[in-house]
């Protein structure tokens, strides 16, 4: 790693060195390796059955809540559907990025999924029954919610385990491509598939689970870490995690600005809303914004697999987090469905840059043993950022409506490019992302 990559804080213990991966001396390219392009079909399949499953919730939660209540009140709703899936993801994040360090990481994300499989299930049913009670749903999102605490942490430290060293900037450019994948035709099918039938897409979802659970149980590479820490109890490792985030002030940087920005700026909660009392595009039209912001950002990840940022990594995220806000600001004030529509393909496309460069100078400052925990960090602020970011808007749409709530967000996320970019200097200045 050279001096100008990146900067980690001196007061980082040094940590014990871990015996070379077997496709260390591999090829350069993950997809001349078989595992990769197995966890790659494995995580478009995920992605994509979580994308339909939430456009699935999303739009029936509203159309339930929107039955007897004003915008205003069932926005909130709405919020209650993020709060209920970030609570578990609280609650289990840390100590499941522990267990990633000490436990079989292929074994966990497969489990993980299984249980994924089994919330379709029982989303499935209850739209089968016709009129499901809102706290049903809420339930089931909740347990959703525990599943994803554990499967995050687990594939994000499996990753390097898959690809070895040499291979893992463009694995990760590819993995982002894989997500935006599932991203784009998630909301686009569910909101189609929506328009037909509710239970149509949680046995979509379903069955996309079950064609993940096959890939990861062919892929041959083993997910036990190859350096465990013995002696040390499930609290020292989390504390050991929570340490190194914040003595590691790059890693800090990037991983609270994704919160901070997302958790103003997400705009996922307020697609309904949006398609359904202000822009009247109905679910076709939904599914058409959900899909914009993923349009753009696999654009932009097919185009950084091939040309990746190397130079001036820091500068480049904040100037996409700033599009990002101002593309938010704009849908905000938007009543055009095109303009809206343009708006989250900008937004998608600088935030692929922003996640991009935040994710390499994450794996690369960080030690293949502490990858689970400094993963479930990172995974719960997103985590935070999105669910959380759900329960705000829904709250901000109570308190400004919801034009005022994207204006507002967008705002708040131009304010926060400029102080983080202050307060981390280091993450400003970061150059290579070799």
């Amino acid at each position: 790693m050279t001096t100008d990559s990146i900067d980690t804080a001196p007061t980082v213990p040094p940590q014990p060195p871990l015996p070379p991966s077997s496709h260390d001396g591999g090829p350069s390219s993950p997809w001349a390796i078989r595992d990769f392009r197995l966890l790659w079909v494995g995580r478009v399949a995920a992605v994509l059955g979580i994308q339909i499953q939430s456009s699935a919730l999303l739009w029936q939660v509203y159309e339930i809540a929107r039955r007897d209540h004003p915008i205003a009140e069932a926005s909130l709703y709405l919020g209650l559907v993020g709060l209920c899936q970030f609570l578990p993801l609280l609650a289990f994040t840390l100590p499941a990025g522990a267990m990633a360090d000490r436990r079989d990481r292929k074994h966990t994300v497969t489990l993980s999924i299984v249980v994924e499989s089994l919330c379709a299930l029982a989303f499935l049913a209850m739209a089968l029954h016709g009129s499901p009670p809102l706290w049903g749903l809420l339930t089931v999102a909740a347990v959703f919610g525990a599943a994803r605490a554990f499967l995050a942490p687990a594939s994000q430290a499996f990753l390097p385990m898959v690809v070895g060293r040499k291979a893992l900037p463009p694995a990760i450019a590819a993995q982002s491509i894989a997500f935006q994948t599932g991203a784009i035709a998630g909301p686009a099918l569910g909101g189609v598939i929506v328009g037909f039938a509710v239970p149509w897409a949680y046995a979509s979802a379903m069955a996309l689970f079950f064609v993940a659970i096959g890939c990861f149980l062919l892929i041959r590479t083993k997910g036990k870490p190859q350096f465990v820490e013995t002696g040390v109890g499930p609290l020292e490792l989390v504390k050991e995690g929570l340490s190194y985030v914040w003595k590691t002030k790059i890693v800090l940087g990037a991983i609270s600005l994704d919160l901070v920005v997302v958790l103003l700026a997400g705009v996922a909660l307020l697609t309904p809303i949006f398609a359904r009392d202000i822009l009247h595009v109905g679910p076709q039209g939904f599914g058409l914004l959900r899909a914009s912001f993923g349009v753009g950002a696999l654009l932009v990840a097919l185009y950084l697999s091939r040309f990746p940022i190397v130079k001036h990594g820091g500068r480049w995220m904040f100037a996409a987090v700033a599009v990002f806000g101002l593309s938010t600001l704009t849908f905000g004030l938007s009543h055009w469905v095109w303009l809206s529509a343009l708006a989250l393909f900008i937004g998608g496309g600088a935030d692929m840059i922003s996640v991009n460069i935040r994710q390499t100078l994450i794996q690369l400052a960080t030690p293949d043993h502490m990858r689970g925990r400094v993963s479930s960090v990172s995974m719960l602020f997103i985590g935070a950022s999105n669910e959380l970011g759900e329960a705000y808007s829904g709250v901000m749409v109570r308190l400004l409506g919801p034009i005022g709530a994207a204006v507002f967000g967008g705002v708040g996320a131009l304010a926060a490019t400029g102080i983080w970019a202050k307060v981390f200097p280091s993450l400003r200045k970061a150059n290579r992302l070799t």
